[in-house]
């Protein structure tokens, strides 16, 4: 199989990852970044990669066949526009969008120009989510009648230097918890209403620090969600899922979901049921699923690739993005009004 042709645009953290693994992965050329910053061209130029001012110089002079944006959220869909015009396939960091809005529009253009779109909920390329997605849909669990997730961990206070971080927007729920948001998404599918509390009263900036939902479920499944970046915690899923080697594993569990059949916990996949009658006094069995690790974000890029050829479907479409945007803007909502939002299904 030919190498494909792949450009980045936007060299921060996010689009820093994607480039190191395409010049790693003999699947893909990297043909070019597009950076305005001086930080990033220099990063780009250490290894030797072709730098463009903007998206719309890249996309002349490289002719992708692919391109993986990794922008601020208000530009992603501009941005995309520009090369789904030119019949690129688009990979879009998380969020979709910075609005339900733009995520709209971004679902019309896909619809018009028959373009693909992969949005980058990374976790979702992971075999250990796609396991329990699959058990949930064997129905080991039966009906899933609650969930609980942590997303506990500390940001030191240099992270903050950055002055977005620290604004309404930067916090712990649009940044990480929107991940597990996906996740829950992903397993249990359409999120009905939310409801949710937020605080600043540790770092007193702007922007929150912890946090709590409710997420009811279509299906009937009540979630539990908490997340702080200020807590001295291993519970959380980058740093027990082993998916990004700066993150020191830990040997805990971050996610568990019951049902009328069984539990299950992730990311270490282990299954509870009875083997008899159904009853609290009864001794429980528990299964083990052991997997083999993948680098999820080279996984994706090879999905991406297979989408982009009209080989797969993505794991992740704009309208999945929009899905889960939605109920991670509704938690806001309703921690800003105090009152349980409603969130309405998509209307095309």
């Amino acid at each position: 199989m030919h190498t494909f042709p792949l450009a980045v645009i936007g060299a921060g953290v996010i689009g820093r990852t994607h480039i190191e693994r395409i010049l790693k992965t003999p699947d893909f050329t990297l043909v070019g970044v597009a950076e305005p910053g001086e930080a990033g061209r220099q990063w780009c130029a250490e290894r030797n990669i072709p730098t463009f001012e903007n998206h719309a110089a890249l996309l002349d002079a490289t002719q992708p066949q692919g391109v993986v944006i990794a922008t601020p959220n208000a530009t992603h869909v501009d941005v995309a526009a520009d090369c789904m015009a030119r019949g690129i396939a688009v990979l879009i960091e998380k969020p979709v969008a910075d609005t339900l809005a733009a995520a709209e529009r971004l679902i019309r253009l896909e619809k018009d120009t028959a373009v693909p779109v992969l949005v980058g909920h990374h976790r979702r390329q992971n075999p250990i989510l796609q396991k329990a997605r699959k058990i949930i849909q064997d129905g080991r669990l039966g009906q899933v009648v609650s969930a609980n997730v942590m997303a506990h961990f500390y940001k030191p206070a240099a992270y903050f230097d950055v002055a977005w971080r620290r604004q309404a927007g930067g916090g712990p729920v649009l940044i990480n918890l929107i991940h597990d948001i996906d996740m829950l998404v992903y397993l249990l599918g359409d999120v009905h209403a939310v409801q949710g509390s937020l605080s600043s009263a540790v770092r007193g900036f702007e922007v929150e620090d912890t946090g709590a939902a409710l997420l009811e479920f279509a299906c009937g499944t009540q979630a539990v969600m908490t997340v702080s970046d200020t807590a001295a915690s291993p519970w959380c899923w980058d740093l027990c899922a082993g998916e990004q080697s700066q993150y020191p594993r830990q040997n805990v569990q971050s996610h568990f979901l019951s049902g009328t059949q069984g539990a299950l916990s992730l990311p270490d996949l282990a299954l509870w049921h009875y083997t008899g009658e159904r009853h609290w006094h009864h001794e429980m069995t528990r299964e083990q699923s052991n997997l083999h690790e993948i680098d999820v974000y080279v996984q994706q890029l090879r999905h991406f690739r297979a989408v982009a050829e009209r080989r797969e479907t993505p794991i992740c479409s704009a309208r999945d993005g929009w899905r889960t945007l939605q109920a991670t803007q509704a938690l806001l909502q309703a921690a800003r009004t105090g009152q349980r939002h409603i969130c309405p299904a998509f209307q095309p």
